[in-house]
């Protein structure tokens, strides 16, 4: 199963990366976990540099801006092919 993390305090755009991500996985019918990491020292093993950051199993994809749904379906898709 994919994990997803969204990473920030919990501000507005933070919510809205949870919201994209969740309607990328509506779309295409991909069950995954969504994880909200807000304790700082967790979000700096990531490297991000400003939030929101967003990790697709394990990896930071995106940070300092919300993804666009084409965005995070392509990083959801390019999860669950390297995962098979």
């Amino acid at each position: 199963m994919i994990t997803i993390k969204v990473l920030g305090s919990g501000c507005d755009d933070c919510k809205k990366v949870e919201a994209t991500a969740r309607q990328a996985l509506a779309g295409i019918g991909m069950p995954a976990e969504i994880i909200k990491v807000e304790n700082y020292k967790e979000m700096m093993q990531y490297s991000i540099l400003s939030t929101p950051g967003l990790v697709i199993n394990e990896k930071l994809v995106c940070a300092g801006r919300v993804p666009s749904v084409a965005e995070m379906t392509t990083w959801l898709a390019d999860a669950a092919m390297q995962e098979a």
